[in-house]
């Protein structure tokens, strides 16, 4: 079941699956390494302001306006 990457807790894991806006927000986001099938790690996520997740081994912070157009894939911590 896909959910927005703004509903994550601090701590879970996610695959993105699906972009939802325009090609400027695509190429930011992947420009972050937000891209399908990319492994995101919620750092930190206080519901409001800006988010912090980990992402091919970088934290990246984006409002949540963008990351309700982001859907992940939730998943189990890798081992």
């Amino acid at each position: 079941m896909l959910k927005p990457l703004s509903e994550l807790k601090s701590g879970e894991y996610g695959v993105v699956r699906e972009l939802h806006g325009g090609r400027r927000l695509a190429a930011r986001l992947a420009g972050l390494g937000l891209t399908p099938g990319a492994v995101v790690e919620m750092m930190q996520n206080y519901g409001r302001g800006p988010l912090t997740v980990a992402v091919l081994h970088t934290r990246v912070a984006i409002g949540q306006g963008q990351a309700i157009r982001v859907l992940v894939e939730p998943r189990e911590a890798e081992a």
